[in-house]
């Protein structure tokens, strides 16, 4: 497989891109965590920007919903922010203090789903407004990402627990202990096998598990490649960040990986989401945005 990376460089400097969506409008939406505005990049490569109301929010994750609504964690303010594509924001404060809001997804029921890393627990937030947490068994266990599964449920990773978490939309939850010990699951996708894949950033592996609680390990390659985010593709794979290895990972659900190394050194890539067309976009804190295509001969 041929590729071809493009990197898009953002205009305002310390910006600190982290993550990415792909919205309902054809373009890709950003976090500038470091430059508190949420980005928009087109296809062709225009980016604009939008200032947040809350300073120093600590903008991380970021969906687009059904609606074409991009809702997204504000990790320092501790609150849930909304934004119409184009540009009106609404920000809903969370009822535990400095919850420090992480991931986000939009659930089987239409609400939008968070972790709250530092409280230890789960939020469900309704287009409206009202919001729901339930308290995980560890309230040190570092919720991190989360995403729907294909039995209803929403997954997500318990970075220091090391654990990966099941909560039905009722709010019961499971958990589900990872082999490799202190692995530091992070990222985790549905993906297109039915399964849920996820990435430990200690254990330098990308895991698989089943909705049943069978796990799968696989090891990558490059030795403390530290791998961060992961989404599906279109082509029955999935992709992932590597911040250490600055590279960006494609795992095949037979659990063969090939890495594809990112021009600018150092580029510290995180979020990643992918476009329609198969395009694979990614954050990079180096201040650009990067785009990987597929070359068909």
């Amino acid at each position: 497989m041929k590729i071809n990376i493009q990197e898009y460089a953002l205009s305002k400097q310390d910006s600190g891109p982290y993550g990415i969506t792909a919205g309902k409008d054809g373009a890709l939406w950003f976090t500038e965590q470091k430059g508190n505005r949420i980005g928009r990049i087109t296809d062709t490569g225009e980016i604009k920007s939008f200032l947040l109301p809350t300073p120093g929010a600590g903008v991380m994750s970021i969906i687009s919903d059904r609606n074409g609504d991009l809702w997204f964690t504000e990790y320092n303010a501790n609150k849930i922010g909304k934004m119409t594509s184009i540009g009106h924001i609404t920000e809903f404060e969370l009822p535990s203090a400095e919850s420090a809001p992480f991931g986000i997804v939009e659930g089987p029921d239409g609400a939008i789903w968070f972790t709250e890393m530092k409280s230890g627990k789960i939020g469900r937030i309704t287009k409206s407004g009202e919001i729901t947490e339930f308290e995980l068994s560890n309230l040190q266990s570092f919720p991190s990402f989360i995403t729907p599964g294909s039995d209803g449920a929403l997954w997500f990773t318990q970075n220091l627990s090391n654990t990966i978490g099941r909560i039905t939309i009722e709010g019961e939850m499971t958990e589900y202990p990872i082999p490799t010990p202190n692995s530091g699951p992070v990222g985790i996708t549905s993906g297109p096998d039915g399964a849920l894949w996820f990435v430990q950033i200690m254990g330098n592996k990308i895991g698989r598990i089943t909705s049943s609680g069978e796990i799968s390990e696989f090891d990558i390659p490059t030795p403390n490649a530290r791998p961060h985010a992961i989404t599906s593709g279109t082509m029955g794979d999935l992709w992932f960040t590597e911040w250490g290895g600055n590279q960006i990972g494609r795992i095949t659900t037979e659990g063969t990986i090939i890495e594809y190394a990112i021009p600018t050194k150092n580029a510290e890539p995180h979020g990643i989401a992918v476009c329609p067309k198969g395009d694979v976009w990614f954050a990079e804190e180096c201040n650009q945005i990067g785009r990987l295509s597929i070359i068909t001969e």
